[in-house]
């Protein structure tokens, strides 16, 4: 088996996903206009394929470790494939929406499995390089994702955030079949009530929680809420008892492990609202373009491309933990910096040496989590384990939107918010000093969130580090 072919083919995998997830916020305008549709339909372009990651990503992995991890990979590449050709080609928005649907169950095969390849494929002193590479196609796809949106949507049109991901699938098909060969697989079988009982829970908090931010509380999408969340325990009780247990919870007994995949969850709630949220800064207060407001933010993910490999060896001779709770530290204070410095008038080039301190600490906290995540799992739950972890990432990542959303609307009207949040409508100077306060109370939130993330996670380190020393 070919290493760096396999290497090459889980990072193109990534960096799919990833621009798919960056690629379309900054197009929802254009497809919001060309689709003759309105802001609150458009908008689960983005949140739908985000739902469903979160709700198949754990089964993907389970059936990944009883049919073939690499199978399973390689058939998600196939559909992810397929599905990005048939949204650039949608006629309507309800078409586009269904697609994403269908992008996103590729896109949940594709994470699900591949750090569970990773952890097969190399041995434990060499994981940390091989997920700094991956976390290498992460930051390049977020890169990618925000600049080419703003250039393909400008230049070329919408379509084209989906037909770029056509030829980097057939290429990396065609490796995939050739190079990724399964090593280990599990016995089971698959857990339908847990996929149903989580699908419904997650898909009705996900709902709610939206539609509170854009029109407000009613009883409806409170009982859909609570209804929701109600749902949780009774999905833990179900992975208690079936045989064969989509999470296995026994996983959360190992104390590590827990505190890594409660860190890495926090990160993706409290992380990605710091791009989110300078988006609508930079577009509704300062009134930048797209393609603008975007430019501003690749310093981040330049420096965590570079980065990721080399902290990912790092990792592999120290603690991974420790250097993920340190990355996380390195965020929390670009949160705080915006929290002080954020202002109407800020200079711009402020934002770039801040988004250069998020780019040092999203290098440090990705592949050294990832790392720490299986190197905690069990061999046998490798593929469980890393469905766990996407799931959880997706979960945040919805999670961070719908924060996000929820506090502009406690300053300025609603659709006002979506309009920033959509780039089609600038701020005057009164609304826009309200906003940037809300804008600093949200960036608290998201400083709280993530130093919560990294107490998890040096704990964890400092733990390894304990019963090394013993």
């Amino acid at each position: 088996m070919n290493t760096k072919l396999v290497l090459l083919v889980l990072s193109l995998g990534t960096l799919m996903a990833a621009v798919d997830t960056t690629i379309v916020l900054l197009a929802l305008p254009t497809i919001t206009i060309d689709l003759n549709t309105n802001l609150l339909t458009s908008i689960w372009v983005l949140l739908a394929y985000l739902l469903v990651l979160a709700i198949l990503t754990t089964q993907t992995g389970r059936i990944g470790d009883i049919f073939g991890r690499s199978k399973i990979y390689n058939l998600g590449f196939i559909i992810f494939t397929v599905a990005s050709a048939l949204a650039g080609a949608s006629t309507n928005i309800y078409e586009l929406e269904g697609f994403r649907v269908l992008q996103a169950i590729g896109g949940a095969m594709l994470t699900a499995n591949s750090n569970a390849i990773i952890a097969d494929v190399f041995p434990p002193q060499e994981r940390g390089r091989a997920y700094g590479i991956t976390s290498l196609g992460w930051n390049i796809g977020a890169l990618l994702g925000i600049v080419l949106g703003g250039i393909l949507t400008t230049f070329f049109g919408w379509r084209f955030i989906f037909y770029i991901n056509v030829p980097i699938g057939i290429v990396a098909v065609i490796i995939g079949l050739k190079n990724i060969k399964d090593v280990n697989k599990v016995k089971s079988s698959l857990d339908i009530s847990g996929a149903v009982i989580l699908g419904i829970s997650l898909t009705l908090i996900s709902l709610s929680v939206m539609f509170i931010a854009a029109n407000g509380y009613s009883m409806e999408y409170l009982i859909e809420l609570i209804i929701g969340l109600l749902l949780i325990p009774v999905f833990i009780f179900n992975e208690m008892k079936v045989k064969m247990p989509m999470i296995n919870v026994s996983v959360f007994k190992i104390r590590l492990l827990s505190f890594s995949l409660i860190s890495s969850f926090l990160q993706g709630v409290g992380a990605l609202a710091l791009t989110f949220l300078l988006i609508m800064y930079l577009q509704g207060v300062r009134g930048l373009s797209p393609l603008d407001s975007s430019l501003l933010l690749t310093p981040s993910y330049i420096i965590a491309s570079i980065l990721a490999p080399i902290m990912g060896k790092r990792a592999d001779r120290t603690s991974p933990s420790l250097v993920a709770g340190i990355g996380l530290i390195f965020i929390f204070i670009s949160l705080l910096l915006y929290y002080f410095l954020l202002t109407p008038n800020m200079p711009l080039y402020d934002i770039l040496w801040i988004s250069a301190i998020t780019g040092i600490g999203s290098a440090m906290f990705w592949p050294s989590n990832a790392a720490a995540i299986m190197y905690y799992a069990p061999k046998q739950y490798y593929g469980a384990v890393s469905g766990v972890s996407r799931t959880l990432g997706s979960i945040g990542t919805v999670l961070s939107y719908v924060m996000s959303i929820s506090v502009s609307t406690l300053v300025i009207p609603r659709y006002v918010a979506f309009e920033i949040l959509l780039g089609t409508n600038a701020l005057d100077p009164k609304t826009g000093a309200d906003f940037v306060n809300g804008l600093h109370f949200a960036f608290l939130i998201s400083a709280v969130i993530i130093i919560i993330a990294s107490v998890f996670s040096l704990a964890s380190g400092i733990s390894k580090t304990k019963t090394k020393t013993n």
